[in-house]
């Protein structure tokens, strides 16, 4: 089958869901109000809550959503076959993320800029506030343990990389001045930005920067981590505007263009899905399609950290309440649109089904590298790029994506703390500086204390990730049902999604269960039980309050 086919399909779809559905959700569910006062206006501060272009603030949130999880998830789950993973991304783009993302913009801004961790207190009740905090405060711990370790990992495996990625910081730096200083117009600054991140890209290949695979007594991919916690604390605590919003905005234009010279040479190349739409003949251990790959496909299709992004940083910056229509749907879609050319990469950027399935040898492999090596190989062939120059580009393209989410996913976990302070009564807690230390030591501690010297602690716990990040969006989409029911609005397209992920979410914890058990991971299989645990229990608790908010209806109708 001709991969064209799948493009013109996915994209279609998709648009089909933003010109359509999304407008029949803000008009009919959410009636999004154009002159309601948002957070960004009564609270603003200048670092946190900082009024913003939608432009700019659409590329903060899809880049800090985005990361490398909708390259990686996309491109591990076609071992089951590229139809499985197709729809999921295209239906759920359109009917799961795009709805969840939206709607955590749209509560958050309702409730004073809120966490979804916090908004659940005043929605649902204190103990599933309490619960909810430990389940948002796992999933912060694993995406930047882990995301740390993605991009130490590219820094160390392709050095052409380095001065790109690392250079982009200073553009995004010079471009955040030029914008807030109002020196130049945003058009213009955003040619130049683009132009100066591929002139790095560019450059990269002829300045190689490789660190060495020792450095004292830890590894080259240790020091990697450690300078990128550093930069990651720095980002932080800096306002918005200065690094975060140029950097996220720069990076999401950088993206689109990325998408398009790879969508391009799947127009110019036209090829083949050298990979089965089903898969008979999946390697040995490899676990069942349902439900498994609901989870391992999460950003891309729908994930639990875009409800944080969504209510911990965007709804703070969210200039008029309808701009939360194309910050969050849209940018669910850009996403859904990386998934696809995921997809695409890992299985038509190969010539052979034979080099395909040598590269998908167990569950787990491909991700990154197979999409990489697959998209280098298609824009070569289709464009007739240098294959280095192309690999650096996508490999630039993953780095700054899995660099923006962590720099966010930080910030986030400073939130946290924040509000643990706030929470417990604790004032230290609630400064910047203290709630920053504790946000970077959590991680370190992570890294370094169940990873040893190599700094790679946070891969040991990555196996619930996936579980864990869906149990997440489940229960942020009950918060949002919760609240449509209390406001007499249609509660469906929302508990229809939120109802099919926490069944797909428990099921794939039960056999992870039982996996962990047999494996003797008992770690593991400690953690999987608080997870699940916490997954009962807070759904029980939105039953309830939903429950009793259709009863005081009720009593008000008569």
């Amino acid at each position: 089958m001709s991969a064209i086919v799948l493009l013109i399909l996915g994209l279609g779809g998709m648009a089909a869901g933003y010109f359509l559905y999304s407008r029949f959700i803000a008009t009919k569910i959410y009636r999004l109000d154009p002159d309601f006062k948002t957070p960004a206006h009564e609270y603003e501060d200048g670092v946190d809550f900082v009024p913003t272009n939608r432009f700019i603030l659409w590329g903060h949130h899809f880049t800090s959503v985005a990361g490398a999880a909708p390259i990686v998830g996309p491109a591990i789950a076609v071992i089951w076959g590229w139809l499985p993973a197709f729809l999921w991304v295209v239906l759920g783009t359109i009917f799961f993320a795009g709805v969840h993302d939206f709607g955590a913009i749209w509560a958050s801004v309702r409730n004073k800029a809120k966490s979804v961790g916090a908004l659940t207190g005043d929605v649902v009740g204190k103990r599933a506030r309490s619960i909810f905090m430990i389940v948002i405060f796992l999933v912060l711990l694993m995406v930047n343990a882990v995301f740390a370790v993605v991009i130490a990992g590219l820094m160390m495996n392709f050095s052409t990389a380095v001065v790109p990625v690392w250079g982009a910081i200073l553009v995004a730096l010079i471009i955040g001045q030029l914008i807030y200083r109002r020196i130049l117009s945003l058009p213009v600054v955003s040619v130049l930005g683009v132009i100066a991140l591929y002139v790095l890209i560019f450059i990269g290949p002829a300045v190689p920067v490789q660190m060495p695979a020792e450095v004292g007594a830890l590894s080259g991919n240790a020091v990697w981590i450690l300078i990128l916690f550093g930069y990651a604390a720095i980002a932080s605590l800096l306002p918005v505007w200065v690094l975060l919003q140029p950097r996220d905005y720069i990076n999401g234009l950088q993206l689109f263009i990325g998408l398009i010279v790879l969508y391009g040479s799947i127009l110019l190349l036209n090829p083949t899905l050298v990979a089965p739409a089903i898969n008979p003949d999946v390697p040995a251990g490899t676990p069942s399609l349902i439900p498994l790959l609901f989870v391992t496909i999460a950003c891309g299709a729908i994930s639990g950290f875009h409800g944080l992004v969504s209510s911990g940083t965007t709804s703070k910056q969210l200039n008029k309440e309808t701009d939360a229509r194309f910050v969050g749907y849209f940018g669910a879609v850009g996403e859904g649109m990386l998934a696809l050319a995921a997809i695409l990469a890992a299985t038509a950027g190969f010539a052979t089904f034979a080099d395909w399935q040598a590269m998908y040898t167990a569950f787990g492999q491909g991700g990154v590298n197979a999409f990489v090596e697959g998209g280098a190989y298609m824009i070569h062939n289709g464009l007739g790029l240098n294959e280095v120059t192309a690999a650096t580009l996508l490999t630039v393209m993953a780095a700054l994506f899995a660099g923006t989410t962590m720099d966010t996913g930080l910030r986030l976990q400073r939130y946290i703390f924040q509000e643990w302070g706030d929470i417990y009564n604790q004032p230290w807690m609630k400064k910047n500086a203290p709630a920053t230390l504790l946000a970077v030591g959590s991680c370190l501690l992570l890294a370094f204390g169940a990873g040893g010297a190599d700094g790679t602690g946070g891969m040991i716990i990555w196996p619930l990730f996936g579980t864990t990040n869906q149990l997440l969006a489940g229960l942020t989409l009950l918060v949002i049902t919760v609240m449509l029911v209390r406001l007499r609005r249609p509660m469906w397209y929302t508990l229809v999604p939120l109802c099919f992920l926490l069944v797909m979410t428990i099921a794939a914890l039960l056999i992870q269960l039982r996996a962990f058990f047999e494996q003797g991971n008992y770690f593991l299989l400690f953690l999987d039980i608080v997870v699940l645990v916490a997954a009962i229990l807070v759904a029980m608790e939105c039953a309830s309050a939903l429950k009793r908010s259709r009863a005081e209806m009720a009593e008000q109708q008569e």
